[in-house]
């Protein structure tokens, strides 16, 4: 390196306009002290501050941070060695201002704890001294008296063990603004509250939606799997019972995320759930009543795309109608692949629809992958999607491996390649079944 300076900022675009501006606060105010364990019991226990961080670095250096229990600045307690400049600084006037809306029930409060204060609280107004008026000088001969009132305000004084010493102040409009600002916080954080809450009973209630039994069959091996985006999502897979060895096999992705698009997913599992037993008599029929419903039910723009299949046990066979889904693959046993396309458009935007029928069989050591496009347009850091080849790559890759371990291995490896849970776009949603 030359030791030239870098201009970080010559050739970095400029924000979209989805995305945030960088984040920026106030890091911490140093405070100098002799003993950071008997300022942190000082800070804690008489001012009732709340401990922001207590770490101990590598080197040996503590950093300890409190704040006040209202807002967001921080001070951070630094016990300078003896010897630096900065231990010259240790119990002189920090220049630090707290602000309340009440300084005689503070001053009560902590005198009682123990704190010492300089004075008690006394009221101050600071006044603009009128001056006579100058040649050139703007006229304030508009001004009544001989001063004129800035602000007033209750105000003490107060020092740590240290004798670092501390300003604490009631202005009359910053004590109202002080008090609108505790009320918005209040308020703010009791949202954030109930919206987390919300959507934690959502969390739990669309869990309970997914499938909580598996119809039993012998000559087929099958699992599920969704991981959200978000705390709940638009994606849905179900295994339902269509009589003794048959069941339907059912995925589906609706439009949107979040929870618009959880409640989509919450009325199509009630139409397919409600309707099934038609399924197994005319599919087709079953697929339309379904589109119908939901067409009815949505908003004109929402859709979803769906994957319906009917297994029998005793032929192997799977009749199945893909509704505008992405392709599931049919990996032979000796890795050749088949994709089951789509037999007829997405439900929900045409109210006439109608559905024609695939038909394959999965003999033993076949494996059917069933997916949304979460997986195959993951993307990495360069654009580029996980695709529809890195999937029967991996697939072929875990052919002989047991259904959990193939799902298991398809996520990770989609998971992976986006950069993990924390870069997902969207959800990601599968159904892995192998022949016995």
């Amino acid at each position: 390196m030359d030791g030239s300076s870098t201009r970080l900022y010559s050739d970095q675009p400029e924000l979209s306009p989805d995305e945030k501006p960088p984040y920026l606060r106030i890091h911490a105010i140093n405070i100098f002290v002799r003993d950071q364990d008997q300022s942190l019991r000082f800070y804690v226990d008489q001012l009732g501050f709340n401990l922001v961080g207590d770490v101990r670095f590598g080197s040996g250096q503590r950093w300890v941070a409190v704040a006040p229990p209202d807002g967001s600045a921080v001070l951070s307690l630094i016990a300078p060695k003896p010897d630096s400049k900065q231990y010259a600084l240790i119990g002189r006037s920090t220049q630090v201002v707290f602000i309340t809306d009440d300084v005689v029930a503070k001053f009560r409060e902590w005198r009682k704890r123990g704190v010492q204060f300089l004075s008690t609280p006394r009221l101050k107004q600071i006044t603009y001294d009128r001056q006579p008026h100058a040649p050139g000088s703007p006229d304030n001969s508009q001004m009544q008296g001989e001063h004129a009132p800035i602000w007033g305000g209750v105000f003490t004084h107060f020092k740590d063990p240290d004798g670092n010493s501390f300003a604490l102040v009631s202005f009359d409009e910053e004590s109202r603004a002080v008090d609108a600002q505790r009320r918005a916080v209040a308020t703010k954080l009791e949202s954030e509250r109930r919206s987390a809450q919300e959507l934690e009973i959502a969390k739990q209630v669309q869990a309970r939606l997914f499938p909580q039994k598996l119809p039993p069959l012998d000559t087929l091996e099958y699992a599920g799997r969704c991981i959200q985006a978000r705390e709940v999502g638009g994606d849905y897979y179900d295994f339902l019972n269509l009589g003794a060895g048959r069941m339907g096999i059912v995925l589906a992705d609706i439009v949107g995320k979040g929870i618009p698009g959880a409640l989509l997913m919450a009325n199509l599992q009630a139409d397919v759930r409600s309707q099934c037993a038609v399924a197994s008599q005319d599919l087709p029929q079953f697929l339309k009543s379904v589109n119908q419903s939901f067409f009815e039910s949505t908003d004109e723009g929402r859709y979803a795309t769906l994957f319906f299949g009917d297994y029998q046990d005793s032929s192997r066979r799977l009749r199945y109608a893909n509704c505008g889904h992405n392709p599931p693959l049919l990996v032979r046993s000796k890795g050749t692949a088949e994709r089951l396309t789509a037999t007829a458009t997405v439900l929900g935007l045409f109210e006439e629809w109608e559905s024609s029928l695939g038909d394959v069989q999965i003999t033993g050591g076949d494996v059917l992958v069933i997916y949304t496009d979460g997986i195959t347009e993951a993307n990495n850091a360069d654009g580029e999607e996980f695709g529809e080849s890195r999937l029967l790559e991996t697939i072929r890759r875990h052919l002989a491996a047991p259904v959990p371990l193939i799902l298991d291995a398809i996520l990770r490896a989609a998971l992976e390649f986006s950069g993990g849970e924390g870069k997902m776009r969207d959800d990601l949603t599968l159904v892995v079944a192998r022949g016995r």
